[in-house]
């Protein structure tokens, strides 16, 4: 017999090597990304080169923290994390305003970034920063890749960590040799797709949920707020369908915003504050007490307090609750639903709330009226409640309403109404301005056939608008409006009410700039407007022309939305 074959060495012949950027791609593709969202530099090319083998687009941008924002705005439409990519020192530091906004906005996304070769760990390599240290406070996992065989496994340990409770974002740091260095295949893990994260849904306790169900039966004036994890958790059918099923007032805050059509008889828009110190029943789902709700000091000290979220550490903060429930949106309110549904006096209790909804209307009604002359003012400069008015009336069932900014973003919030779920973004509680143009962008290449709508401030396009070229680049058309006053009004009324009149323009008074002449000079397209008859028609056109527009529309900078007046850094 022949002498059998010897053992032999695992092959490596460079057919079976694979790079530390070609393992990001495998991993990102693994995970269902197929964009990534960067800035160049020479620590990440080889992340690109993997990208292109692996079928994922590379977005380039102008800055970083438009790369952040972009993939943070990514999470948020597809419901599947964004991912950026940026160079080692400045290129993550950059970054960082939109990893901040993620973790307030609960959003998963990944930033990967560059750094100097371990062997020039500490000797001062170019662009050499302690990234991990500076991320860690915030987002819920920051770590460094140590080896090339790892990184495949890392990027996937980053996802799992990013919906750890309420989703958030994650920063890996890979070094440059670790990422340019090749391995044999057999020995890094490279994790397959659908098999190395568990679903973190949860209907929460089934307990609580009876209860819940039992108190939404009893009510006899219900107030339910839903915010943002109300479209995380894509549970908008379900919330819907409890307050239609139990007759019960919604209230719309943030991304929840869409949950209920304009027009819907359960849905309520200006009469939250006085919901709010009547109701003997309010359920909080899906936000935070945080300032949007004064801390939780706006609901009434009398009534039931319920609270419903994904993290366990927001339940009760801020605020006693007589009932929390941790656990998915959706999953929760469709399970208090069907309890609810069997109670022998679900019928009657809604009945009774007859009066308590024709009240709340009342109030809207009220609230109306007395706006309206605002909403149809043909003053000139032209009233911020005109614009955003002009603006709601323009949506249709598919747009996508974007808001950037701080006075102007303010007024529209109390106006313009999406008509359909993910059909709202803004900033989050970080209130971080500068988001529009990457939202914008991350909307369209995501949702290319989804007509997207974005409303800035004039400070806040300042801040990321030269990436107007990257959507010009890209082809990605959208219809951009300018409320222009010229100021950074919102702080501008604070230090007036603090300071008198004579120090209100202190360090925030921009120029009179051309944002329509801004946005031809970059390839797209720009229209001026004075007069408010000429608001609709301009929106009309920049629709019609097909490329990323900018209307610039000067407004009255002495206007000030009620929400600027009343806030409590001002008091």
């Amino acid at each position: 017999m022949p002498d059998e074959a010897p053992d032999l060495a695992p092959d490596t012949t460079p057919h079976d090597l694979v790079s530390g950027g070609h393992l990001v791609a495998k991993a990102l593709k693994a995970e269902g990304v197929d964009v990534v969202y960067t800035l160049c530099g020479g620590h990440i090319i080889d992340i690109y080169d993997g990208c292109a083998d692996e079928g994922i687009d590379v977005v380039d941008v102008r800055h970083e923290q438009v790369a952040a924002h972009a993939a943070d705005a990514h999470a948020r439409i597809t419901g599947r994390p964004g991912c950026a990519v940026v160079t080692a020192g400045p290129g993550t530091t950059d970054a960082v305003t939109g990893v901040a906004n993620a973790l307030r906005a609960e959003s998963p996304m990944l930033l990967i970034g560059g750094q100097g070769a371990r062997g020039q760990h500490k000797m001062g390599s170019l662009q050499d920063l302690p990234h991990v240290e500076m991320m860690t406070p915030i987002t819920k996992f920051a770590a460094t890749v140590p080896d090339t065989a790892r990184v495949a496994d890392m990027v996937s340990m980053a996802f799992r960590e990013c919906f750890h409770g309420a989703p958030g974002p994650a920063f890996l740091e890979i070094p440059r040799d670790v990422l340019d260095a090749k391995v044999p295949r057999d020995t890094a893990r490279v994790p397959r797709a659908g098999h190395y994260r568990a679903s973190t849904r949860s209907a929460g306790d089934p307990e609580a949920v009876e209860k819940l169900a039992d108190l939404l039966v009893r009510s006899e004036r219900p107030a339910i707020l839903y915010g943002s994890q109300v479209w995380t958790t894509r549970g908008t059918d379900a919330a819907a369908g409890l307050v239609r099923a139990l007759n019960v007032p919604a209230y719309l805050n943030g991304a929840g915003r869409g949950t209920l059509p304009p027009g819907d008889p359960h849905h309520f828009q200006l009469s939250r504050r006085h919901a709010f110190a009547r109701a003997d029943l309010i359920v909080i789902v899906g936000t935070p007490f945080d300032f949007r709700m004064g801390y939780g000091k706006r609901l009434s000290p009398t009534a039931t307090v319920v609270q419903i979220d994904l993290d366990y550490r927001t339940v009760g903060k801020n605020r006693d609750v007589d009932l929390g429930i941790v656990g998915d949106a959706g999953l929760v309110l469709a399970a208090a639903a069907q309890a609810a549904s069997g109670r022998v006096d679900a019928s009657a209790g809604a009945g009774r709330r007859k009066e308590w909804i024709e009240e709340l209307r009342a109030v809207e009604e009220a609230a109306l009226a007395k706006r309206l002359p605002l909403l149809r003012s043909d003053a000139a400069p032209i009233h911020p409640y005109r614009l955003v008015s002009e603006i709601n009336d323009f949506l249709t069932e598919d747009s996508l309403y974007i808001g950037d900014g701080g006075d102007i973003v303010t007024f529209s919030g109390q106006v313009v109404q999406p008509k359909a779920p993910g059909r709202w973004m803004d900033p989050g509680p970080l209130g971080t301005l500068g988001v529009g143009v990457p939202f914008v962008l991350a909307a369209k290449k995501a949702r290319p056939e989804t007509e997207v709508v974005a409303l800035f401030g004039d400070g806040a396009f300042s801040l990321t608008g030269w990436d107007f070229e990257t959507l010009v680049r890209f082809g990605l058309p959208f219809v951009g409006i300018v409320g222009n006053n010229s100021s950074m009004n919102q702080i501008r009324y604070g230090q007036r009410a603090k300071y008198g009149a004579a120090r209100e323009r202190l360090g925030n008074t921009l120029g009179d700039v051309p944002y329509d002449a801004f946005a031809r000079m970059l390839g797209g397209h720009g229209e001026e407007v004075r007069d408010p008859a000429q608001i609709r028609p301009a929106l009309e056109r920049a629709r019609q022309s097909g490329k990323p527009s900018l209307v610039n529309v000067w407004i009255d900078p002495d206007a000030y939305a009620p929400g600027t007046v009343n806030q409590t850094m001002y008091k």
